[in-house]
Protein backbone atom coordinates (compact mmCIF):
# COMPACT_ATOMS: atom_id res chain seq x y z
CA UNK A 1 0.00 0.00 0.00
CA UNK A 2 2.66 2.52 1.11
CA UNK A 3 6.39 2.52 0.26
CA UNK A 4 8.32 2.11 3.49
CA UNK A 5 10.06 5.89 4.65
CA UNK A 6 13.96 5.27 5.34
CA UNK A 7 14.41 6.45 8.86
CA UNK A 8 17.49 5.60 11.37
CA UNK A 9 16.50 2.73 14.18
CA UNK A 10 14.26 0.75 11.69
CA UNK A 11 15.88 -2.20 12.83
CA UNK A 12 14.67 -1.35 16.53
CA UNK A 13 11.10 -0.62 15.35
CA UNK A 14 9.80 -3.29 17.26
CA UNK A 15 7.26 -3.99 20.61
CA UNK A 16 5.86 -6.74 22.84
CA UNK A 17 2.36 -7.57 24.52
CA UNK A 18 2.52 -9.41 27.31
CA UNK A 19 -1.46 -9.89 27.90
CA UNK A 20 -3.75 -11.44 26.21
CA UNK A 21 -8.27 -11.68 26.19
CA UNK A 22 -9.71 -13.87 25.10
CA UNK A 23 -13.01 -13.92 23.06
CA UNK A 24 -13.97 -17.02 23.31
CA UNK A 25 -17.91 -17.19 21.75
CA UNK A 26 -19.00 -16.00 18.85
CA UNK A 27 -22.53 -13.95 19.07
CA UNK A 28 -22.83 -10.80 17.77
CA UNK A 29 -26.85 -9.87 19.05
CA UNK A 30 -25.15 -8.10 22.07
CA UNK A 31 -23.26 -5.18 19.92
CA UNK A 32 -24.93 -2.18 18.10
CA UNK A 33 -23.75 -1.99 14.23
CA UNK A 34 -23.18 0.33 11.64
CA UNK A 35 -22.88 -0.72 8.40
CA UNK A 36 -20.02 0.37 5.77
CA UNK A 37 -19.43 -0.50 2.69
CA UNK A 38 -15.97 0.61 1.21
CA UNK A 39 -14.35 0.14 -2.41
CA UNK A 40 -11.77 -2.17 -2.15
CA UNK A 41 -8.04 -1.03 -1.97
CA UNK A 42 -5.40 -2.79 -3.76
CA UNK A 43 -2.39 -1.92 -2.34
CA UNK A 44 1.47 -1.29 -3.47
CA UNK A 45 3.97 -3.68 -2.41
CA UNK A 46 5.56 -1.71 0.84
CA UNK A 47 7.22 -4.12 2.78
CA UNK A 48 8.91 -3.76 6.26
CA UNK A 49 10.39 -6.82 8.42
CA UNK A 50 9.11 -8.36 11.53
CA UNK A 51 11.00 -11.01 13.89
CA UNK A 52 9.28 -13.73 12.64
CA UNK A 53 9.77 -14.96 8.85
CA UNK A 54 6.50 -15.16 6.84
CA UNK A 55 5.40 -18.22 5.36
CA UNK A 56 7.47 -19.37 2.53
CA UNK A 57 9.51 -16.88 2.66
CA UNK A 58 7.76 -14.48 0.56
CA UNK A 59 7.82 -10.91 0.66
CA UNK A 60 4.39 -8.94 2.56
CA UNK A 61 2.93 -4.85 2.84
CA UNK A 62 1.74 -3.77 6.15
CA UNK A 63 0.46 -3.26 9.18
CA UNK A 64 2.39 -0.04 8.89
CA UNK A 65 2.91 2.55 11.61
CA UNK A 66 1.25 6.04 11.47
CA UNK A 67 4.62 7.61 11.52
CA UNK A 68 6.29 5.89 8.73
CA UNK A 69 3.38 6.74 6.30
CA UNK A 70 1.03 9.80 7.73
CA UNK A 71 2.03 11.85 4.36
CA UNK A 72 0.09 8.67 2.33
CA UNK A 73 -2.12 8.76 4.49
CA UNK A 74 -4.49 11.38 3.32
CA UNK A 75 -4.60 9.55 -0.19
CA UNK A 76 -6.71 6.75 0.76
CA UNK A 77 -8.78 8.20 4.14
CA UNK A 78 -11.76 7.50 2.23
CA UNK A 79 -11.37 4.16 1.75
CA UNK A 80 -10.19 3.58 5.76
CA UNK A 81 -12.04 3.75 9.22
CA UNK A 82 -10.40 5.93 11.16
CA UNK A 83 -10.58 4.43 14.91
CA UNK A 84 -7.88 6.50 16.51
CA UNK A 85 -5.50 4.24 17.56
CA UNK A 86 -5.65 2.29 14.46
CA UNK A 87 -7.03 2.58 10.31
CA UNK A 88 -8.17 -0.14 8.91
CA UNK A 89 -10.00 -0.76 5.69
CA UNK A 90 -13.50 -2.59 6.01
CA UNK A 91 -14.49 -6.00 3.70
CA UNK A 92 -17.28 -4.99 1.20
CA UNK A 93 -20.32 -5.55 3.20
CA UNK A 94 -18.44 -5.14 6.59
CA UNK A 95 -20.82 -4.07 9.32
CA UNK A 96 -18.76 -2.32 12.37
CA UNK A 97 -20.22 -3.79 15.77
CA UNK A 98 -18.76 -1.06 18.79
CA UNK A 99 -19.19 -2.87 22.30
CA UNK A 100 -19.91 -0.49 24.66
CA UNK A 101 -19.57 0.06 28.39
CA UNK A 102 -22.29 0.33 31.06
CA UNK A 103 -21.37 4.53 30.71
CA UNK A 104 -21.01 4.33 26.95
CA UNK A 105 -17.32 4.56 26.12
CA UNK A 106 -16.26 2.10 23.12
CA UNK A 107 -14.76 -1.06 24.56
CA UNK A 108 -14.07 -2.92 21.63
CA UNK A 109 -14.42 -3.11 17.48
CA UNK A 110 -15.32 -5.76 15.61
CA UNK A 111 -15.97 -6.24 11.98
CA UNK A 112 -18.70 -8.60 11.40
CA UNK A 113 -18.69 -10.28 7.87
CA UNK A 114 -20.68 -13.05 6.32
CA UNK A 115 -17.95 -15.73 7.07
CA UNK A 116 -17.82 -14.47 10.98
CA UNK A 117 -16.31 -11.74 12.97
CA UNK A 118 -12.85 -10.18 13.37
CA UNK A 119 -11.85 -7.93 16.06
CA UNK A 120 -8.54 -5.94 15.71
CA UNK A 121 -6.85 -4.05 18.38
CA UNK A 122 -3.56 -2.57 19.32
CA UNK A 123 -1.75 -2.01 22.56
CA UNK A 124 0.87 -0.21 24.02
CA UNK A 125 4.51 -1.69 24.17
CA UNK A 126 7.63 -1.34 24.78
CA UNK A 127 10.58 -1.60 21.89
CA UNK A 128 11.85 -5.05 23.14
CA UNK A 129 10.71 -7.49 20.83
CA UNK A 130 9.49 -11.34 20.40
CA UNK A 131 6.76 -11.19 22.83
CA UNK A 132 3.89 -12.02 21.00
CA UNK A 133 5.80 -15.64 20.69
CA UNK A 134 5.34 -15.82 24.92
CA UNK A 135 2.19 -14.50 24.74
CA UNK A 136 0.93 -17.15 21.89
CA UNK A 137 2.61 -19.57 24.43
CA UNK A 138 -0.04 -18.41 27.57
CA UNK A 139 -3.22 -17.82 25.58
CA UNK A 140 -2.51 -21.50 24.05
CA UNK A 141 -1.82 -23.04 27.81
CA UNK A 142 -4.72 -21.17 29.38
CA UNK A 143 -7.25 -22.03 26.23
CA UNK A 144 -6.74 -26.06 26.70
CA UNK A 145 -6.93 -26.07 30.24
CA UNK A 146 -10.56 -24.62 29.24
CA UNK A 147 -11.08 -27.37 26.83
CA UNK A 148 -9.79 -26.07 23.63
CA UNK A 149 -8.31 -27.97 20.69
CA UNK A 150 -5.02 -25.72 19.69
CA UNK A 151 -2.40 -25.45 17.25
CA UNK A 152 0.07 -23.39 16.61
CA UNK A 153 0.87 -22.65 12.74
CA UNK A 154 2.72 -20.49 10.33
CA UNK A 155 1.14 -17.51 8.77
CA UNK A 156 2.21 -14.89 6.91
CA UNK A 157 4.00 -12.58 9.89
CA UNK A 158 5.39 -15.94 11.66
CA UNK A 159 2.93 -17.94 14.04
CA UNK A 160 -0.48 -18.12 14.53
CA UNK A 161 -2.88 -19.61 17.12
CA UNK A 162 -5.67 -21.59 16.12
CA UNK A 163 -8.28 -22.52 18.47
CA UNK A 164 -11.63 -24.84 18.20
CA UNK A 165 -13.91 -24.51 21.36
CA UNK A 166 -17.26 -24.81 22.61
CA UNK A 167 -18.74 -21.74 21.57
CA UNK A 168 -16.50 -20.99 18.63
CA UNK A 169 -13.52 -21.49 16.09
CA UNK A 170 -10.79 -19.05 16.62
CA UNK A 171 -7.61 -17.56 15.11
CA UNK A 172 -5.36 -15.23 16.62
CA UNK A 173 -3.03 -13.05 14.63
CA UNK A 174 -0.49 -11.30 16.33
CA UNK A 175 2.34 -8.27 14.88
CA UNK A 176 5.18 -6.14 17.40
CA UNK A 177 5.58 -3.16 15.97
CA UNK A 178 7.27 -0.22 17.13
CA UNK A 179 6.17 0.08 21.03
CA UNK A 180 2.79 -1.49 20.01
CA UNK A 181 1.54 -4.82 19.63
CA UNK A 182 -1.03 -5.21 16.86
CA UNK A 183 -3.54 -8.30 17.45
CA UNK A 184 -6.52 -9.60 15.32
CA UNK A 185 -8.84 -12.38 16.87
CA UNK A 186 -11.11 -14.53 13.88
CA UNK A 187 -14.06 -16.09 15.59
CA UNK A 188 -16.76 -17.96 13.31
CA UNK A 189 -18.45 -21.53 13.36
CA UNK A 190 -16.86 -24.62 12.90
CA UNK A 191 -13.86 -24.52 10.42
CA UNK A 192 -14.45 -20.77 9.76
CA UNK A 193 -11.25 -20.35 11.20
CA UNK A 194 -9.10 -23.21 8.90
CA UNK A 195 -6.42 -21.98 6.53
CA UNK A 196 -7.46 -20.93 3.05
CA UNK A 197 -10.85 -20.01 4.44
CA UNK A 198 -12.75 -16.45 3.52
CA UNK A 199 -12.89 -15.97 7.45
CA UNK A 200 -8.85 -15.80 7.52
CA UNK A 201 -8.07 -14.72 4.05
CA UNK A 202 -10.44 -11.64 5.01
CA UNK A 203 -8.15 -11.19 8.52
CA UNK A 204 -4.78 -11.29 6.15
CA UNK A 205 -6.04 -8.85 3.99
CA UNK A 206 -7.17 -6.13 6.56
CA UNK A 207 -3.63 -6.64 8.70
CA UNK A 208 -1.90 -5.59 5.59
CA UNK A 209 -3.18 -2.47 5.15
CA UNK A 210 -3.78 -1.41 8.97
CA UNK A 211 -2.20 1.58 10.21
CA UNK A 212 -1.28 1.78 13.88
CA UNK A 213 -1.12 5.03 15.35
CA UNK A 214 0.60 4.82 18.68
CA UNK A 215 1.12 8.56 19.80
CA UNK A 216 4.18 9.99 21.89
CA UNK A 217 2.32 9.85 25.22
CA UNK A 218 3.92 7.10 27.87
CA UNK A 219 1.31 4.18 28.59
CA UNK A 220 1.70 1.11 30.72
CA UNK A 221 2.64 -2.24 28.56
CA UNK A 222 -0.29 -4.49 27.58
CA UNK A 223 -2.62 -1.04 28.10
CA UNK A 224 -5.18 -0.95 24.57
CA UNK A 225 -4.84 1.97 22.71
CA UNK A 226 -7.90 3.83 22.76
CA UNK A 227 -10.41 3.71 20.41
CA UNK A 228 -11.98 7.06 19.00
CA UNK A 229 -14.84 6.52 17.02
CA UNK A 230 -15.84 8.38 13.43
CA UNK A 231 -18.11 11.64 15.10
CA UNK A 232 -21.44 10.65 12.81
CA UNK A 233 -21.22 7.42 14.23
CA UNK A 234 -20.11 8.14 17.81
CA UNK A 235 -23.36 10.41 17.92
CA UNK A 236 -25.77 7.65 16.61
CA UNK A 237 -24.30 5.17 19.72
CA UNK A 238 -24.53 8.08 22.27
CA UNK A 239 -28.12 8.54 21.03
CA UNK A 240 -29.04 5.02 21.30
CA UNK A 241 -26.96 4.54 24.44
CA UNK A 242 -29.11 7.57 26.12
CA UNK A 243 -32.47 6.23 24.68
CA UNK A 244 -31.57 2.64 25.95
CA UNK A 245 -30.86 3.86 29.95
CA UNK A 246 -34.17 6.01 29.68
CA UNK A 247 -35.92 2.63 28.62
CA UNK A 248 -34.54 0.66 31.53
CA UNK A 249 -35.14 3.07 34.10
CA UNK A 250 -39.10 3.37 33.04
CA UNK A 251 -39.20 -0.37 32.94
CA UNK A 252 -37.20 -0.11 36.53
CA UNK A 253 -39.78 2.41 37.60
CA UNK A 254 -42.50 0.66 36.09
CA UNK A 255 -41.45 -2.27 38.09
CA UNK A 256 -40.93 -0.65 41.33
CA UNK A 257 -44.63 1.00 41.09
CA UNK A 258 -46.06 -2.20 40.27
CA UNK A 259 -44.39 -3.62 43.90
CA UNK A 260 -45.76 -0.72 45.67
CA UNK A 261 -49.38 -1.15 44.54
CA UNK A 262 -49.15 -4.95 45.13
CA UNK A 263 -47.74 -4.51 48.69
CA UNK A 264 -49.84 -1.59 49.61
CA UNK A 265 -53.26 -2.93 47.90
CA UNK A 266 -53.90 1.04 46.05
CA UNK A 267 -53.96 0.47 42.54
CA UNK A 268 -53.43 3.46 40.23
CA UNK A 269 -56.89 4.53 38.54
CA UNK A 270 -57.24 4.04 34.83
CA UNK A 271 -58.59 7.60 33.23
CA UNK A 272 -61.82 6.98 31.21
CA UNK A 273 -59.93 7.64 28.07
CA UNK A 274 -57.29 4.44 29.01
CA UNK A 275 -60.76 2.09 29.68
CA UNK A 276 -62.76 -0.21 27.16
CA UNK A 277 -65.37 0.60 24.97
CA UNK A 278 -68.17 2.61 25.90
CA UNK A 279 -71.62 1.11 26.29
CA UNK A 280 -74.89 3.12 25.02
CA UNK A 281 -78.56 2.46 24.99
CA UNK A 282 -77.44 0.04 21.85
CA UNK A 283 -74.81 -1.65 23.78
CA UNK A 284 -71.40 -1.52 23.45
CA UNK A 285 -69.38 0.07 20.29
CA UNK A 286 -68.26 -3.08 18.83
CA UNK A 287 -71.57 -4.81 19.71
CA UNK A 288 -73.48 -1.64 16.88
CA UNK A 289 -70.54 -2.21 15.09
CA UNK A 290 -71.50 -5.86 14.36
CA UNK A 291 -75.33 -5.28 14.20
CA UNK A 292 -74.58 -3.16 11.36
Amino acid sequence: MFGRKKQSGDDDRRGHYDEYARDDEYDEADYREAEYEQPRYEPDQGRRGYDDAPAGGGPRSGPYDYEDVADLVGNVADQRLDLGSVILPVPPGGQLQVEMTPDGTPQAVHLATQHGRLTVAAYAAPKSPGQWRSVAADLADSLRADGAQVSIQNGPWGRELHAVTEGADLRFIGIDGYRWMLRLVAAGPSGAADEGQPLVNAARSILTETIVRRGDEPLPVREPLPVVLPQELADQLIAAHQQQMQAQQEALAAQAAAAQAHATGQFPVVPPEQQGPRRGAEGSAMQQLRRN
